[in-house]
């Protein structure tokens, strides 16, 4: 990669600030990842792959985020500015499509987005439930909405000090990852860890879709790996900055949830894992960190110092997606192609208000989901609307010849880590078993996405006529 001075400022700044350094980026990307994802799912890969086989799932989940890491860098510092995958799509693409496509990206994020965002206020929500076993579904939703409100408040500060927070909050992530970790090989037990199923590796059609399931709840648990790129904008140094931030966080994160995987496995048997009941499997940790302790009268008093930790993660997951996220419809607005409110910035802190309190007002209404209900059809609507388009987009002429530029970051192998990706991306949709009826939301966000670009491009010529 080689770095000029100049790509500092490629793209227009339009109010927003570039305060956002490599430790601060780094922080994003990782708060954002782990949250409450890994803690939550480690039971959900378990069953899936039927044993403690699932480290391969965490293992191939981690090559499929680095290999579309690539495809996130070369993008970044190819075009660092504020939205991201908007702004990718839109310089990608030959004009009327790059506009199309773009407009789409922005257009499925207002439903997308604030299933993630969601998802995260949820998992705070059960894991307090630990302190109050009969918290009803009602109240769960009451406090994740709060959870919610309080993180959107809290992003109401200039950019300098949301990196100084997000490095905090990366290092209280990465703290929490580092104890479960310590506390799982201080008490493991290699041939619960190990305990392989019978054929565990033969590979047949089981397999195959296990495999599937497996690799769509670590992509799950890993994506975030690319927040720093909505931020391009507000970040210092992009073409330094975005590179290690993308491919830096997938590498540290990476690490700890195999770890992770295989400390849990060295003290819970992975059948009890797999059962529908594992310590209501919304706090594994928590039950882990209690049997690990059993021999010990402070037992409990560790489970619920897990429990604290983990809600703690979940909430700096819910900052870094309003974070990141807020910057692209802003980003579209600005852009001229999304509605002009939602350009507007906050007169002292320089923050895409509207873009951020509508984006706070939908997540409040998915608060009211399970968070099983919503983990599935996120990811087939972020396969298809983003992962895929920038697989192709990375590949157009335009960007080849974009690349070439100085001050950008060049994949190894191009295009082979891109075509690996999306290669990987098409196994997760081809193995899920109810894949039509998971794709409802991408053809409802697809039509009605359509119809209002359709009827905004109508109106629009309809005016300069």
């Amino acid at each position: 990669m080689q770095s000029s001075p100049s790509s500092t400022t490629h793209a227009p700044h339009s109010g927003l600030q570039r305060g956002l350094g490599t430790a601060g980026a780094l922080g994003a990307n990782i708060i954002d990842m782990v949250g409450v994802g890994p803690f939550i799912t480690l039971p959900l890969i378990v069953a899936a792959m039927g044993g403690p086989q699932a480290m391969l799932g965490w293992m191939l989940g981690a090559v499929l985020a680095l290999c579309d890491g690539c495809t996130w860098s070369e993008l970044g510092t190819a075009h660092p500015e504020a939205g991201g995958s908007y702004a990718y799509l839109k310089h990608s693409f030959p004009p009327k499509w790059g506009k199309a496509f773009s407009f789409l990206y922005a257009w499925q994020l207002l439903f997308s987005a604030p299933l993630s965002i969601a998802s995260g206020c949820i998992g705070f929500a059960q894991y307090l439930s630990w302190f109050f076993p009969h918290m009803s579904h009602a109240v769960q939703s009451a406090v994740a909405m709060c959870a919610c409100l309080a993180c959107t408040a809290l992003l109401f500060q200039p950019v300098r000090k949301l990196g100084v927070a997000t490095r905090i909050l990366g290092v209280a992530v990465l703290a929490t990852l580092a104890a479960v970790i310590a506390i799982g090989f201080t008490h493991f037990s290699a041939k619960l860890a190990f305990s392989f199923p019978a054929g565990a590796f033969h590979i047949d059609g089981a397999f195959l879709i296990g495999l599937g399931s497996g690799l769509l709840i670590s992509a799950y648990d890993y994506w975030g790996y690319y927040n720093v790129c909505f931020l391009g904008g507000e970040v210092r140094n992009p073409e330094r900055t975005i590179p290690r931030a993308v491919l830096g966080s997938i590498a540290i994160v990476g690490t700890l949830y195999l770890a992770m995987n295989v400390a849990v496995l060295g003290v819970l048997p992975w059948q009890s894992l797999a059962t529908e009941d594992a310590g209501a499997r919304q706090y594994t940790i928590a039950v882990f960190t209690q049997t690990a302790f059993a021999s010990h009268g402070w037992a409990h008093m560790a489970a619920s110092a897990a429990v604290v930790l983990i809600a703690l993660a979940s909430i700096a997951s819910v900052f870094a997606l309003l974070f990141g996220y807020s910057r692209i419809p802003f980003a579209a607005a600005q852009d001229g192609n999304f509605p002009a409110v939602f350009g507007k910035l906050h007169a002292k802190h320089r923050v895409p208000t509207v873009a951020l309190l509508t984006l706070c007002g939908v997540t409040l209404l998915c608060c009211l989901l399970r968070l099983q209900e919503v983990i599935a059809s996120l990811v087939v609507v972020r396969i298809v609307f983003q992962f895929l388009l920038q697989g192709v987009a990375v590949m157009l002429p335009k960007h080849r010849k974009e690349r070439q530029k100085e001050g950008r970051f060049r994949m190894p192998l191009y295009p082979l880590p891109t075509i690996a990706a999306m290669c990987g991306f098409v196994y997760i949709l081809a193995s899920r078993p109810k894949l039509l009826v998971e794709l409802r939301p991408v053809t409802f966000v697809l039509i009605s996405g359509l119809l209002i670009y359709g009827l905004r491009v109508w109106r629009q010529r309809t005016v300069h006529s």
